[in-house]
């Protein structure tokens, strides 16, 4: 994987636009599956694993993580969670922090949160180096993506299953990418939902008209037997959790997906 990324980081260099936002730790640890798939003129689709810890094991998080990036992650999804915009808890700041210190990998902390905006230089302090923000929880979202801005961090914004691309209207192009759920969000585990293609299809479709750079995440049952789809659809930044921590060997898990992507790449559709 190793000689992967530098070739992917060289050429994307050589070729791509920037992304908005993006430091040191990001450019360095873009691994990835490049091919030429133009969507607007200079833009290259980077193809990237982002293992979820909701499905890691706490007690053995650090080993886990490595496990991941050894496999081809190269960035970790944060799912944060409050028990009130979703049914359930599961961490917060300090957890980010103990992250930071175990990996050089970017952490892309989806804030799955009531008044998200409060908690959002909390998070980049803690070493947050992406951070999205639901459409559904922000009822001041320009405002809100503007925070994220202003303290440093990549801007992503969200949309759940119910929740149509056109909302998003507004905010396209003052975000660096827009992760689109494929479950309801709050558990792992769940099955996928096909209308999440769709969205996906959309997404490509205004970005390509209107010569925007967002990149685009999808989150939710992205697995062996969906990721080919996801891929075609245009998705480039993948979230996956039990198709990696789930069963197995997270290394091998992370390999066959990305290998699985990579083949969806060059299939004929």
């Amino acid at each position: 994987m190793q000689s992967l990324r530098r070739i992917a980081t060289k050429y994307r260099r050589k070729y791509a636009k920037p992304v908005p936002g993006w430091g040191l730790r990001q450019a360095t640890h873009t691994c990835v599956l490049e091919f030429a798939q133009v969507l607007v003129p200079g833009h290259i689709s980077l193809i990237e694993l982002a293992p979820s810890i909701l499905s890691a094991d706490f007690a053995h998080l650090a080993d886990h993580v490595r496990a991941a990036s050894e496999g081809g992650g190269s960035l970790l999804h944060v799912d944060v969670m409050d028990g009130h915009f979703v049914p359930n808890i599961t961490i917060g700041p300090p957890v980010v922090a103990s992250l930071r210190k175990a990996t050089e990998l970017p952490l892309d902390c989806h804030l799955m949160i009531e008044n998200p905006g409060q908690y959002i230089p909390d998070f980049v302090s803690a070493g947050a180096d992406w951070i999205s923000v639901h459409q559904e929880a922000c009822r001041h979202l320009h405002r809100t993506l503007d925070l994220i801005r202003h303290h440093g961090a990549q801007v992503g914004v969200v949309i759940n299953p119910a929740t149509p691309v056109s909302t998003l209207s507004e905010v396209l192009g003052i975000v660096d990418y827009v992760l689109v759920m494929s479950v309801n969000p709050g558990f792992g585990g769940q099955k996928f939902i096909p209308n999440a293609l769709h969205k996906i299809r959309q997404l490509t479709e205004v970005r390509a008209s209107k010569g925007l750079n967002f990149r685009i995440e999808v989150d939710g049952g992205v697995a062996l037997d969906t990721v080919a789809s996801v891929v075609r659809a245009g998705a480039e930044i993948l979230v996956a959790g039990s198709a990696v921590f789930g069963s197995g060997d997270p290394t091998a898990n992370a390999k066959n997906l990305i290998k699985a992507a990579m083949e969806a790449t060059l299939q004929k559709v």
